[in-house]
């Protein structure tokens, strides 16, 4: 029997999402008025961020009380409209207790280039973050948003927004905030290593395997497997391309020999 889950109270809620506005600020993860936060404060409540405040200036009487439907309970202002990524991530994983949606750039930048965050390059982003997928393309305060990352928030600990930003999760705030710090730590790794040194020695198979074990001994069973090379000596991605080819050129220069000789 699974233990229920320890809410914080109003007050702690509404002074941690300040908290946690005011790193993701400060870390430049968003600009002016971007990113929203939510937490639940029970099984079908939850204290958001207002809409056109910055997330490094907020204080907790901003706050909005909302329930999983989307009605709003109490707050003098209005919640951002992207709020509806939150209603649905909470909707469709009752194991997610808060929720950060952020722009940090380099993983944005993936974002915009519609690349997966998927890399087995770094124990520790196999273990705490797992892999990313990039959702389709949605309008911003749309309901294709929600729509467009329901597919993910069962399996995953977070997803990237294309040309957009990137939105992750947790069991607790703490935990959803640490992600989104893990995602882009992860990110600037992999741009570092593909683009700057330009080389990348992923983990193989097995080592990954070890890695996933941790994370389930860890209690967490979300974040999906790497694609990795099997350890030994399979070839490595467009290494069977470039046999295959060589293969094919040295039978067309026999043919092409005999032929001659004839």
């Amino acid at each position: 029997m699974k233990d229920k889950p320890k809410y914080y109270s109003d007050f702690e809620a509404k002074k941690l999402i300040c908290e946690i506005g005011r790193r993701i600020y400060n870390k430049n993860f968003v600009a002016a008025n971007d990113g929203n936060i939510s937490v639940k404060v029970g099984p079908n409540t939850i204290w958001t961020t207002p809409t056109g405040v910055s997330k490094g200036f907020m204080t907790p009487d901003m706050m909005v009380k909302m329930d999983l439907s989307g009605k709003v309970l109490s707050g003098k202002m209005k919640p951002s409209s992207e709020v509806k990524m939150h209603l649905r991530v909470y909707n469709e994983n009752p194991e997610v207790n808060a929720v950060v949606h952020a722009h940090p750039p380099v993983a944005t930048s993936f974002a915009i280039a519609g690349i997966d965050l998927d890399k087995p390059v770094s124990p520790e982003a196999v273990v705490i973050l797992g892999t990313v997928p990039v959702a389709p393309y949605a309008t911003p305060g749309t309901q294709e948003v929600p729509d467009s990352i329901a597919p993910y928030c069962k399996d995953y600990n977070a997803v990237l927004l294309a040309n957009h930003g990137a939105l992750t999760w947790g069991a607790d705030l703490i935990q959803a905030y640490y992600r989104m710090e893990s995602l882009e730590h992860y990110a600037l790794m992999l741009m570092y290593s593909n683009n700057i040194i330009n080389k990348t020695n992923e983990l193989n198979c097995s080592q990954v395997s070890d890695l996933i074990n941790i994370r389930e001994s860890m209690g967490i069973k979300t974040g999906g497997m790497p694609p990795c090379e099997v350890k030994g000596n399979s070839p490595k991605r467009g290494e069977k391309e470039e046999m295959i080819e060589s293969v094919v050129r040295k039978v067309t220069e026999e043919i092409v020999s005999k032929y001659l000789k004839n």
